[in-house]
């Protein structure tokens, strides 16, 4: 059984869809969430469940996780897995042949919005057709808070003595009791519908100029509104690219760290993602990626003949593969059918590659905190630094600045089960000569094992510098200073041109050491390394940034006043900038889709 409490610690804040799996790797439920972690805890938590859902989580052994660019991507991915697979625990959920519609009753003074499935009548408006039900219930339900349509069917419409909760909630302006005139109601429905249509700008300028006149007014709370307005138009408006009309392929997606890697594998048929599955496959030292995907595909589509029975047209990768006419013609000779081996640079093939590339990334953060996995890596720490015991605490240092702007140190701390957060430190590095890294790690040293021992804490067997000898030398110091014995020091120090693999070990006294690229204990120090590299990297921006006290948007090359004003009035507002995805921002006016990319990078520079 999965260690659930270490894949909850570190499961990604994306949306995407999750699969429940048996004793036997059986799905017994597919589910769609906005926040793949906050929906997943919830099963965990201690708040009260109905009985299916007790039932579902006693069987659980399993968790597979799909990440998808938006929440709209997730509900159709979700629909796709579970018509295929029929999960017993989603039996509940309808499957009808016919897809769902919205439907605007035209022919009644006071139309009314609402979901339809079967033939179409005369006199009624059909928008449409939507991937599921739950794609119409939740379009419906973002069009009543914006436009207050009435929803309720003709007899309770015209039952009415006062107004329903809906009104009271706004969701409806209350027509049923003449609490608006027929021509405002005719207004709300004109612009639902232009919206639906497509025509979203018209509504979406008239949003913006009246959010600009209220915020001239000092209305901001109603300058507020009208922004949020915005942000939920531009959720339903946002293009869907999951599901399009027609499409066979496979879609590889690669992600490596600290030595380790996952590859990805999406299959896409008649244009949706029927399912995903993630490979660690056992990398030989020195290999390139060209290598890998070439002895993945290899070896996926011509071991079993169930595989090559589904070999499609087209196989997307993230990488030029330098046997790429031969494998083609291997491919297509076993299957009867054309193949091509295509690495995209743009469109719907490069966004299947990206959402790939993004479980890969996922799935490989979860092997890495899998409490089994790392007390192996630590059994083998120990016995390639010829440790007495297993090292129950390692702290790991490492530096972070500018140009010596604004330097951080972090300390991050792991056991045998993974990374203790709740121990994690930053330090201010002060009163130093700028871009000097040895004093910075002699400062920060000092400091810390000096409050270990005003707080009489306990001390680690094991510490890891990011550094070389000098960086080493200065932690010995540091020791000898505070009379500190018994730590096994180590000093990490990158290889050529950073590559991972190429390490060398400074260990105390001894010679340096390299350690195999496909050794366990070398991957469980990248890891630590790493995970030490981004704390101290994020803490350096959060102080930088606040030390220039600038916009975000103005640290931003080839942004200006009038480019960020056209952002911000696009989007509503800074935070409508930072969550927007690339096509969204490469859509303002005036923003090329270069730029676009600069200014989502600047937003989106943490890892998954």
């Amino acid at each position: 059984m999965r260690d659930f409490k270490n894949f909850l610690a570190h499961l990604s804040h994306h949306p995407g869809v999750y699969q429940m799996l048996g004793e036997k790797g059986e799905i017994l439920y597919v589910g769609k969430a906005k926040d793949l972690k906050k929906r997943i805890s919830s099963y965990f938590s201690s708040r009260t469940k109905d009985p299916k859902t007790l039932s579902l989580i006693k069987h659980i052994k399993d968790i597979d996780v799909t990440i998808t660019h938006t929440e709209t991507e997730a509900v159709l991915l979700e629909c796709n897995l579970i018509k295929k697979h029929r999960p017993r625990y989603n039996v509940l959920l309808r499957d009808d042949k016919s897809y769902p519609y919205i439907l605007i009753t035209k022919q009644h003074p006071y139309p009314r919005i609402d979901s339809y499935r079967g033939s179409r009548k005369k006199n009624i408006l059909y928008f449409g057709p939507y991937p599921s039900s739950l794609a119409v219930r939740e379009t419906i339900n973002l069009l009543q808070k914006i436009f207050r349509i009435r929803t309720c069917h003709d007899s309770y419409f015209d039952a009415r003595t006062r107004p329903c909760l809906l009104y009271q909630i706004n969701r409806c302006t209350g027509p049923c009791v003449n609490l608006i005139s027929k021509e405002d109601y005719t207004h709300n429905i004109n612009h639902a519908i232009l919206f639906l249509e497509g025509k979203s700008h018209q509504v979406i300028d008239e949003l913006q100029n009246k959010m600009e006149q209220a915020a001239k007014e000092l209305n901001y709370e109603l300058a507020a509104l009208y922004r949020d307005q915005i942000n939920r138009l531009r959720q339903i408006q946002d293009r869907q690219y999951v599901n399009v009309s027609k499409g066979n392929a496979d879609v590889i997606g690669l992600a490596m760290q600290s030595g380790m890697i996952c590859i990805q594998l999406l299959s896409i048929r008649s244009g949706q993602i029927i399912g995903s599955r993630s490979y660690f496959p056992t990398v030989p030292a020195y290999s390139d990626i060209d290598e890998i995907i070439s002895a993945f595909l290899t070896q996926h589509y011509l071991s079993d003949i169930s595989h090559i029975e589904s070999i499609p047209r087209q196989i997307i990768t993230g990488t030029n593969i330098s046997e790429r006419i031969l494998l083609e013609r291997v491919l297509a000779e076993q299957v009867n059918h054309k193949v091509e081996v295509i690495m995209p640079i743009r469109g719907e093939k490069k966004k299947w590659l990206t959402m790939a590339t993004l479980s890969a990334r996922q799935a490989l953060v979860t092997h890495f905190f899998n409490r089994a996995n790392t007390q192996e890596r630590a059994c083998a720490l120990q016995s390639a630094l010829g440790l007495s015991q297993m090292p129950h605490r390692i702290e790991c240092f490492d530096i972070s600045h500018s140009m010596g702007e604004a330097t951080i140190a972090s300390c991050v701390v792991f056991d045998q089960n993974g990374p203790i957060k709740s121990d994690y430190r930053r330090f201010n590095i002060q009163n130093i000569k700028p871009g000097d890294d040895v004093a910075a790690m002699h400062q920060v040293l000092l400091r810390r094992f000096k409050r270990i021992q005003m707080d009489h804490a306990p001390l680690p067997n094991l510490i890891l510098i990011d550094g070389g000898s000098s960086q080493l030398s200065a932690a010995k110091a540091v020791m000898r200073e505070l009379n500190i014995q018994g730590i096994t020091l180590v000093g990490v120090a990158k290889g050529p041109e950073r590559k991972p693999g190429f390490e060398t070990l400074h260990i105390g006294e001894q010679l340096p050491i390299h350690l195999p690229s496909d050794s366990l204990a070398l991957h469980f120090i990248q890891q630590i390394r790493d995970e030490a590299h981004r704390f101290a990297i994020v803490g350096h921006r959060q102080k930088r940034d606040k030390a220039r006290r600038q916009s975000s948007l103005e640290l931003i090359s080839g942004i200006g006043a009038k480019r960020r004003r056209d952002l911000l009035r696009y989007f509503g507002g800074i935070q409508g900038v930072a969550h927007a995805s690339l096509d969204e921002l490469a859509k303002v006016p005036g923003i090329s889709h270069s730029l676009a990319e600069r200014i989502f990078a600047a937003f989106h520079d943490a890892t998954v």
